[in-house]
């Protein structure tokens, strides 16, 4: 299917969108959960034409990178997943949540920290030492991206993840 497409035959790419399209919905849609992003119908679409734009940029770039080293599928999970990210940042900078919005925010959030309670939430902010604090409040409450809060908080972005990992983990020990 890829060679079909890159030597672009009548029909290849129609036919990769139709095998697709629900995979790369269903990514945009799971990365906008996870951001804490609320999508219009519009708004998905528009994130899911992006993807599937970037696959065909630069010559079809994506579709020549891949290797065969895990599925097709996979591969277009994570490269999905990538380019759906950034771009629900810059949905995200848009609508960033002011920070009296913890109650809402807390509602949005209880999938990714495991927590539903708002003083508890506040609470465990609290205890947590402030570069923790800091990182959970702006990638769970203000949705920033690694790279905002590397910067913002004078860290290499490849150490946020890390922060984060420990602090949701102390987070979840000190329940």
């Amino acid at each position: 299917m890829i060679s079909e497409c890159l030597n672009q035959t009548e029909g290849a790419w129609e036919e990769f969108i139709e095998r697709y399209i629900h995979l790369i919905t269903h990514v945009v849609n799971s990365s906008a959960k996870l951001r804490c992003t609320e999508l219009s119908e519009q708004a998905r679409d528009d994130v899911v034409a992006e993807v599937l734009l970037s696959f065909v940029d630069n010559d079809y770039a994506v579709l020549r990178r891949f290797q065969g080293n895990s599925s097709l599928g996979t591969y277009l999970v994570v490269v999905a997943r990538r380019i759906a990210t950034r771009k629900l940042s810059q949905v995200r900078r848009t609508t960033a949540l002011p920070s009296d919005a913890l109650p809402e925010a807390v509602e949005q959030t209880n999938d990714s920290l495991g927590l539903d309670d708002v003083d508890e939430v506040r609470s465990l902010l609290g205890q947590l030492p402030e570069g923790e604090a800091t990182a959970i409040r702006m990638f769970h409450l203000e949705h920033r991206n690694y790279g905002e809060i590397g910067t913002q908080m004078g860290i290499p972005e490849n150490s946020v993840g890390p922060l984060l990992s420990q602090a949701r983990k102390r987070m979840r020990d000190m329940r």
